[in-house]
């Protein structure tokens, strides 16, 4: 059972789906430090994984997209870290 599971990012979810990009996003948007580190483990052991989470950060709008892009650059994915990213809106 992978922490994942019970992350407060998945409040509207009745599982953990990694398979749904709409899940990844909302853990990267709204998951934890802890969150974060589980799927950076997973992501170092699945290329299709880091594939996926980079392809989101350059087509969503996330928080701290270039903290994600150094971390799949560290995990073996070529990224271009300087990318520019979509505008991340947190409110007023």
């Amino acid at each position: 059972m992978s922490p994942l599971e019970h992350s407060v990012a998945l409040w509207n979810r009745s599982r953990l789906d990694l398979a749904s990009d709409e899940v990844l996003a909302q853990i990267i948007d709204r998951g934890t430090m802890d969150d974060w580190r589980e799927l950076y483990q997973l992501a170092v052991g699945s290329p299709e994984l880091r594939r996926r989470i980079h392809r989101l950060i350059l087509a969503v709008p996330l928080p701290l997209p270039h903290f994600w892009l150094a971390a799949l650059r560290s995990a073996g994915e070529d990224v271009d870290v300087g990318v520019r990213t979509p505008d991340y809106w947190s409110g007023p």
